[in-house]
């Protein structure tokens, strides 16, 4: 049996929440990290069960996923978040949050659930069809760690959510506008479809190019911090972006993956597009955000001040910008990160810019 070890926060994050119900979140953040024996990202049933489900799942990208919620379960990671939730000390009225959760990469809408626990809310969780297995494994694990009876604060349906004092949805343009009407009479946060985009100055090195490859291709590009455009220097040798990435070749291997390659490379030649290709990423200049999957859309600039100008105009299309300084661009309207981290978000880097925690608690305030 595992033994949960007491953790001792500071006196700073000290909650109506017990401490025994923090410690069960760090264990389970070692759960997510794989240093449970045979369980989570070692747990190989339950690997090939989330792939079986969602061919994109494959088993290294579920571990991936998994690795970075546990990050964000580490000890001094919580203390800095929950320190800014002053009234996280105050006795609160559960609610019932409806929790309707996207299904395009590994147990992308985790962060929604552990908000509601985090809160003292009540979750009624409808998964994705393409996740219904790695959420409640998680679940599962936290309530074998905690004390108290967390199960019974989560409720899975899968018909109309229902008796809800307020919901948080993620979903397409479309079904926001279904879910805009259906939750009309309710407190909600809806979040539609974003993507991240990359800027380069030209001077970056081969190591920074490779770190931009994991913005590019982890998850296969699905996920709405996944960088799936590239702002370019004019002049700028692609041939250096497929050097550094020629060690992601291996996604080609994904049959769904190669097939969006395929298919997207033969309309484009047929349509008489001006492609870069290297066997397994289409490049196509475009002013489009959003690229398929297997593609890549880019830009050239001249002037750092008008390309800034077009990013601040999609600012409600962009979850985050990679780039390696910040300063070149000096733009507050969309998050930057360094090369690499798009896919690694710190718990307060909350979706679409709203505070899923403020909104959560003044609920109940």
């Amino acid at each position: 049996m595992f033994l949960i070890s007491r953790v001792k926060f500071d006196a700073k994050i000290r909650t109506n929440m017990t401490n025994t119900f923090l410690s069960a979140l760090v264990q389970l953040g070692k759960w997510f990290l794989g240093e449970v024996e045979n369980e989570g990202p070692k747990d190989k049933v339950l690997l090939s069960m989330a792939e079986a489900r969602n061919r994109w799942f494959t088993h290294e990208f579920v571990k991936d996923a998994m690795h970075a919620n546990g990050e964000m379960l580490k000890v001094e990671v919580l203390e800095t978040w929950l320190a800014n939730y002053p009234s996280l000390n105050s006795k609160h009225s559960p609610r019932r949050i409806a929790l309707v959760l996207a299904g395009n990469l590994p147990m992308v809408g985790w962060h929604d659930v552990l908000c509601v626990l985090l809160c003292g809310h009540h979750a009624v969780v409808k998964c994705s069809s393409d996740d219904k297995v790695l959420i409640p494994a998680a679940i599962n694990a936290l309530d074998s760690f905690c004390e108290e009876d967390v199960a019974a604060r989560i409720h899975f349906v899968e018909g109309k959510l229902e008796d809800v004092d307020a919901v948080i949805a993620t979903g397409s343009a479309n079904t926001n506008r279904y879910f805009e009407y259906y939750f009309r009479d309710l407190p909600r946060v809806l979040r539609s479809q974003r993507t991240s985009v990359a800027v380069l100055s030209g001077s970056e090195t081969l190591l920074q190019l490779q770190s931009l490859g994991a913005d590019v291709f982890k998850y296969y590009g699905l996920g709405c911090r996944s960088v799936t455009k590239i702002m370019l220097p004019r002049g700028f040798d692609l041939n250096r972006l497929f050097a550094a990435w020629v060690g992601w070749g291996y996604i080609a291997d994904n049959s769904k993956y190669a097939n969006n390659y395929d298919y997207h490379k033969a309309v484009w030649l047929l349509n008489r597009e001006d492609l870069v290709e290297n066997g397994f990423l289409l490049m196509k200049e475009d002013a489009g955000w959003v690229s398929p999957v297997g593609t890549l859309y880019y830009s050239w600039y001249d002037e750092v001040d008008l390309m800034r100008l077009e990013l601040e105009s999609a600012a409600n299309e962009l979850q985050c910008i990679a780039i390696e300084d910040p300063d070149l661009l000096n733009i507050s309207m969309v998050p930057t990160v360094p090369f690499g981290q798009s896919q690694k978000p710190n718990p307060w880097d909350y979706a679409d810019g709203v505070d899923t925690m403020n909104f959560l608690l003044a609920l109940s305030s």
